[in-house]
């Protein structure tokens, strides 16, 4: 029997072996819960930290920033500060809440910039009826009193009447003034007369053709598109230097308005701005032209969009900047001949240095007619109505003054060889009177009507 209680024996040793075993194992378990449980709560905590700095971050700087990137695109925007301890979804969404967040400003700006553009717009059309009747009132003032002071106040009044229409086009209205077909020099004319500092303003005309006219329907946008840019030459540089204005013609890619000043220049970023609002973007706000708000260059690129014209701007020989601004060749016509220029239109370089070139020389005394004897022959003195040409510029010359009337109808180049050749026939045929003798029956006054007239078509 007793190898029967050794078996038992043994059995319950091995019995409470596995058992102190499987105690062991299931603490060791136990614990291996417990440290991951402690490790997975200390990685839930760090994530609802890291969650937490990042909505913090989210409402005190990525918002703002995204808020303040949609007025100024070189703003940083920050990102996630512990991108490794947020979760993908976490992420995501905070990423949609800044977009949403962009939506949201975006659509408000627009709708408050709306509202200010529908105000500003009905406001500036009863200003701008206001100082029309002004300057109507004004101008009838100016033809009854002579007092200097009216045309201070005209001018004033034009200034104002300036800014008033600028806000509008601005607000996407109407310019507010119809014109006729109008000559390019005239316009030019018209923008010099809004801006403050005109008397600084030089303007050259180099335009081959002196009648070349603007189309109605864009005639007053390039008057006010021209005049802001001349505001803004004149604004930026020294009141004791000039502001030059060129007026070229460039065959079929229509007509160049070149200004420029001696001012203080531009930085990269304010240039680089210039041109993004002289381009003509889409949608300009309010809002980003600054307090008090510069209007200038936003106005000229909204008038660039609607009528076809191109604006570009870059740093001047003079030391200041340079404004070209390019009319389309479709938008430009010729005036007809019977419409009379400004008196105050500067003409064009090219007329004269023509007329320079093609200026009678003084004519030099001829020798008196000798009589038979030696003696000078009596004859009948006479002023002489105009002067000789030079011998120099006959037909030929005639001939290139006519080419260069590039307007003339047929009729009227007609007329201008039959008197080229009648002048022509006239002197030949004085000339031979003059060396065959003297009839006795000839008078005096016969002879001098005709030399007159053969020197008047010479």
């Amino acid at each position: 029997m007793g190898w029967i209680v050794a078996v038992i024996a043994v059995a319950a040793a091995v019995a409470a072996a596995v058992r102190a075993q499987n105690a062991a194992r299931s603490e060791h378990l136990a614990l291996a819960r417990a440290e991951l449980a402690e490790r997975q709560s200390k990685a839930a905590d760090a994530r609802t930290a890291a969650l937490t700095d990042e909505i913090r971050q989210l409402a005190r700087k990525r918002i703002p920033a995204a808020a303040l990137a949609l007025s100024h695109p070189t703003a940083q925007v920050p990102g996630l500060r512990e991108a490794a301890e947020v979760d993908g979804d976490s992420a995501r969404l905070l990423t949609e809440a800044v977009q949403a967040a962009r939506t949201a400003v975006v659509e408000e700006r627009g709708r408050v910039d709306a509202a200010a553009r529908a105000a500003m717009r009905g406001t500036s059309a009863k200003i701008q009826s206001l100082l029309n009747q002004s300057q109507q009132l004004l101008h009838e003032l100016q033809h009854e009193y002579d007092d200097p002071r009216i045309l201070q106040l005209d001018f004033r009044n034009e200034l104002a009447l300036r800014r008033t229409q600028s806000t509008a086009v601005l607000c996407d209205a109407w310019p507010g003034l119809a014109r006729q077909n109008s000559p390019l020099v005239e316009i030019v004319l018209g923008a010099q007369s809004r801006v403050a500092g005109y008397e600084r303003i030089k303007v050259a005309n180099h335009l081959r053709d002196e009648r070349l006219a603007l189309v109605a329907r864009a005639a007053e946008p390039l008057v006010i598109a021209l005049a802001e840019l001349l505001a803004n030459a004149t604004a930026y540089s020294h009141p004791d230097t000039d502001v030059q204005v060129t007026v070229q013609q460039s065959g079929g890619r229509g007509a160049f308005l070149v200004v420029d000043d001696a001012g203080i220049g531009m930085d990269d970023d304010a240039l680089d701005r210039a041109r993004a609002l002289l381009a003509g973007p889409s949608e300009v706000l309010l809002t980003e032209l600054g307090d008090p708000p510069q209007t200038g260059f936003a106005v000229v690129g909204r008038l660039v969009v609607q009528y076809g014209f191109n604006c570009h701007i870059e740093a001047s020989p003079f030391g200041g900047m340079r404004t070209i601004l390019r009319v389309p060749a479709h938008l430009l016509t010729v005036m007809e001949d019977d419409r009379s220029l400004s008196a105050l239109a500067p003409k064009p370089m090219q007329a004269h240095a023509t007329s320079s070139v093609s200026a009678p020389a003084e004519p030099e005394p001829a020798p008196a007619p000798q009589a038979g004897d030696g003696h000078p022959a009596e004859l009948p003195s006479r002023r002489r109505r105009s002067p000789r040409p030079a011998p120099a510029r006959s037909a030929s010359a005639a001939l290139t003054r006519d080419r260069e009337q590039v307007s003339r109808t047929p009729e009227q180049a007609e007329a201008s060889w039959a008197a080229l050749q009648q002048g022509t026939l006239n002197g030949r045929s004085v000339a031979g009177r003059s060396s065959a003798p003297a009839a006795d029956d000839h008078h005096p006054d016969d002879h001098d009507d005709q030399d007159d007239q053969g020197d008047d078509e010479k």
